[in-house]
């Protein structure tokens, strides 16, 4: 997967991006529904939902830099966004910082 290559190059975690169960799922139905309808992926902890199969791979490795930061922090990550909301998520920046700096 291009998207684990690129994440490679980053040393932010102590341990690689794992792909180990990851799978990637496209679903436009879900991205009819409310919580989801503004956005064109995101992840769980093994699956990377996409509203289309042709969405650019800086997508693809910004949300697998979400299942990488699960895998380090399984619950805080997730949480972390009822703390702190999606705008503000330091989890959001450094993902969005893993795509344009692997691009």
């Amino acid at each position: 997967m291009r998207a684990k290559a690129r994440l490679d190059r980053l040393d932010w975690w102590p341990r690689p991006v794992s792909l180990t169960g990851v799978r990637i799922v496209v679903t436009p139905w879900l991205f009819r529904l409310r919580p989801w309808r503004d956005f064109d992926g995101f992840a769980t902890h093994f699956v990377i939902f996409l509203r289309r199969a042709d969405l650019s791979d800086d997508l693809v490795t910004h949300e697998l830099c979400h299942v990488w930061q699960m895998q380090h922090r399984p619950v805080r990550m997730p949480l972390s966004y009822l703390r702190t909301g999606y705008d503000r998520s330091p989890y959001e920046r450094q993902a969005r910082e893993a795509a344009r700096r692997t691009a």
